[in-house]
């Protein structure tokens, strides 16, 4: 099935789209390019999905589908390098898409306008159309030197559970860096809830007791890793293992309570 996007952008033989995608563990702006085989017959020619975690594109996506993963490392930001190779490299990367005469048509059009056009408005829809939550900080709040720990019994329309909010500060103001909701019917966690917000499912089958799981990340040394995953390197390189076990030991006793004085 063809994809174009929410808002089309020119209106030549070659065209673009662009929307916003939220597939809860990434997200970003996703640029189609579209192009006339023949009259009334589009076709999704080029697809960049330059999501946050696992940013890649498409040749002919509506042919062979080639997938390819960019590198973040040596490519930088996607939505940069998506809109270079666009002004650079669009007609060449048509025709590997297998659409010779439309590559052809990309060299002889004069696509200035609409490129900066989608540039604009692609810009603005990647801040515009990110998707973060803020959550409680909970009721009980165990400090553990540059995080603290913030717990409360979440009861949802259609979920119930423990919510363990890890927080610190970032720039005088608190901040939200993990979140893990170890609800009954479809437990979960958060990487930077208010930032790129990954959100990451558990399988019941494989972890039946969410929030032991969660309490053993944290009695197993990984709060350091997912801070630095989360993008809050500095103070995963603050912690201090004695504050955050003392810490932890606190959160299992107060967590475990709150989860017998809600039991059905």
């Amino acid at each position: 099935m063809k994809e174009r996007g929410d808002t089309i952008i020119g209106d030549g033989a070659i065209k673009f789209g662009i929307e916003y995608r939220d597939l809860l563990n990434d997200q970003g702006v996703c640029i189609h390019v579209l192009g006339e085989v023949s009259e009334d017959d589009e076709h999704e020619l080029l697809r960049f999905d330059c999501f946050d975690h696992e940013p890649h594109y498409h040749y002919g996506p509506q042919k062979r589908n080639q997938r390819l993963m960019l590198d973040k490392t040596t490519a930088g930001d996607s939505l940069d390098w998506t809109l270079q190779q666009i002004k650079d490299r669009l007609p060449e990367m048509i025709e590997r898409a297998e659409y010779p005469e439309l590559a052809e048509a990309a060299r002889e059009a004069d696509l200035g306008g609409a490129i900066a056009d989608l540039e604009s408005q692609s810009r603005e829809l990647s801040v515009s159309g990110r998707r973060t939550v803020m959550h409680d900080r909970g009721d009980v709040i165990l400090e553990a030197g540059p995080v603290r720990f913030g717990v409360e019994f979440r009861q949802l329309a259609n979920d119930r559970g423990v919510a363990i909010h890890v927080m610190g500060d970032v720039a005088g103001e608190e901040y939200e860096l993990l979140t893990f909701d170890c609800f009954e019917r479809a437990p979960h966690y958060h990487y930077g809830p208010r930032a790129k917000n990954q959100r990451l499912y558990l399988d019941r089958t494989t972890v039946p007791d969410p929030l032991g799981w969660a309490l053993d990340l944290f009695k197993g040394g990984k709060l350091g890793s997912m801070l630095e995953r989360a993008g809050y390197t500095d103070h995963a390189a603050r912690l201090n293992p004695a504050l955050v076990h003392s810490a932890v030991a606190e959160l299992e006793s107060v967590s475990r309570e709150m989860e017998t004085a809600n039991a059905q």
